[in-house]
């Protein structure tokens, strides 16, 4: 784990489960281990090999898109299962390094897309059952969050990799697959290196066509989330609000935060876990990803990519 927000936030659903005892913490920063593992009653162990050699049942990779690799794989060869928080890197080459190796370790695996546990993705799910989707008008309008890495492309693989990928992976829930990109950018983020805005089109296998754009150019979130157009209806879905036909829901996120953790606990104690109302595994996470980052080669090259 590394003591930002993400890794706070498992740490206190994690503590009030009466099953689980967080045991250890590791982070390439010292100060920030021990903060973490005093905030959090836990020890502090010097790197991700000493973490592993530990008598733990998983472990939760909470880094950077730029830290990705060494943990996974030093895991992996321990044997133990893993939560992995998006995205899986900054680009679609390492994750499928990662998930050949994951898949050759065996090792049990759910990837933080959260959205996928809350009441809007379930709502929207059943109220698109049966119905042929047109349309998908997704946007994630945005000011740039307050983590120093986030404005290096080279460390965060850009709003289309980080942030937007939550829109990608619901709407491949809803929707389907994608299987054509074209995507165009509106220049680099002054004083960064990934962009400003982007404007994207995607082709769904199902014949269903779509919009996403992004922008991290605003003081606060302006608005995150997918319009989808089907036949007789119009569902709108976020991690917080569903609207249905022009009638908006706000709804508390906080139930599917803890939802995703309970899953993961359950899956590595052995119980049943419904898929469809748990984090995706590495391999289904790396579709949603590898969407993500033919959509950023899109933006930077402008050529059209296909999907596979």
């Amino acid at each position: 784990m590394i003591s930002q927000p993400v890794p706070a936030r498992h740490a206190t659903v994690l503590s009030g489960f009466d099953d689980v005892a967080m045991v250890a913490v590791t982070d390439v920063d010292p100060l920030r281990s021990a903060e973490f593992a005093q905030a959090h009653g836990m020890r502090v162990v010097p790197d991700v090999e000493k973490l592993a050699a530990e008598e733990v049942d998983a472990v939760y990779v909470c880094v950077p898109p730029g830290g990705h690799g060494t943990p996974e794989r030093t895991l992996a060869g321990a044997g133990l299962p893993m939560f992995i928080e998006k995205p899986l890197g900054v680009d679609a080459d390492l994750a499928l390094d990662i998930a050949a190796d994951l898949s050759a370790a065996g090792v049990l695996t759910m990837v933080g897309h959260h959205w996928r546990c809350g009441e809007p993705v379930r709502a929207a799910r059943e109220l698109l059952a049966g119905r042929t989707v047109r349309a998908v008008y997704g946007c994630w309008w945005d000011k740039v969050p307050p983590v120093a890495w986030w404005s290096d492309r080279r460390q965060s693989g850009g709003p289309l990799v980080e942030q937007a990928v939550h829109l990608l992976d619901t709407a491949r829930v809803l929707v389907g697959d994608v299987v054509q990109v074209a995507a165009l950018s509106a220049g680099e983020l002054p004083g960064g290196s990934v962009d400003a805005a982007t404007a994207a089109l995607l082709r769904f296998a199902c014949g269903a066509v779509g919009t996403v754009s992004t922008a991290c150019v605003l003081d606060a979130k302006h608005r995150a989330g997918l319009e989808i157009v089907a036949d007789g209806l119009v569902v709108g879905v976020g991690e917080d609000w569903l609207e249905v036909d022009g009638v908006r829901r706000e709804l508390d996120p906080w139930p599917a935060k803890v939802a995703a953790d309970r899953a993961f606990v359950d899956a590595v104690r052995g119980r049943p876990v419904d898929p469809d109302r748990s984090p995706p595994d590495y391999s289904e996470a790396l579709r949603s990803h590898r969407l993500a980052c033919a959509l950023a080669r899109s933006a930077a090259d402008g050529r059209r990519e296909s999907v596979r």
